[in-house]
């Protein structure tokens, strides 16, 4: 079931579309943003509220990367794989962070703190290579940047998703 938060928020952005079916990416966006991901179930309520089937939203999901279908960690990496960052040395980072981590490409840390995903382009060449951490972007990354950039994430005093006390991170 969906909040009283979520619901008011989702209405809000209502306003800012066409119709239901335009505000379903960014009405999981939403649920997303409380939840940490998108369940079958939160799929299913969202549909409902829009007056959509769970099918069209599904759809949408799969083909926006940035919707999560499954629990991700706490702190989600992406890095570029575009051929700009693979040149300036997208294994090297690719290398660096699953050796830190102990985790590859689509998969989470035991402790549930960081999922590491790719993305096909970042929008940064000129600064290739490029990875974003929690909807920061950092800009010419190396491999000796990798652990600072970790630490940094991990000392930030907020760890979670949610921030409703029905869906604690």
């Amino acid at each position: 079931m969906l909040s009283d938060e979520e619901i008011k928020e989702i209405n809000a952005e209502r306003a800012h579309y066409p119709d239901s079916q335009a505000i379903g990416i960014e009405a999981m966006k939403i649920v997303q943003r409380y939840r940490g991901w998108i369940s079958d179930e939160s799929l299913r309520d969202i549909a409902e509220h829009l007056g959509l089937s769970a099918d069209i939203l599904d759809g949408a999901a799969t083909f926006y990367n940035l919707i999560f279908r499954r629990p991700v960690g706490k702190h989600i990496i992406l890095i570029c794989d575009s051929v700009s960052c693979w040149i300036m040395g997208y294994e090297q980072i690719l290398e660096q962070l699953k050796s830190e981590l102990k985790i590859g490409l689509g998969e989470t840390t035991a402790d549930n703190l960081f999922t590491l995903l790719p993305s096909c382009c970042l929008g940064a060449c000129e600064h290739a290579p490029v990875l974003i951490i929690d909807e920061e972007l950092h800009r010419n990354v190396t491999p000796e940047k990798i652990s600072t950039l970790l630490k940094t994430v991990t000392d930030k005093k907020d760890h979670g998703h949610s921030t409703d006390p029905k869906y604690p991170a």
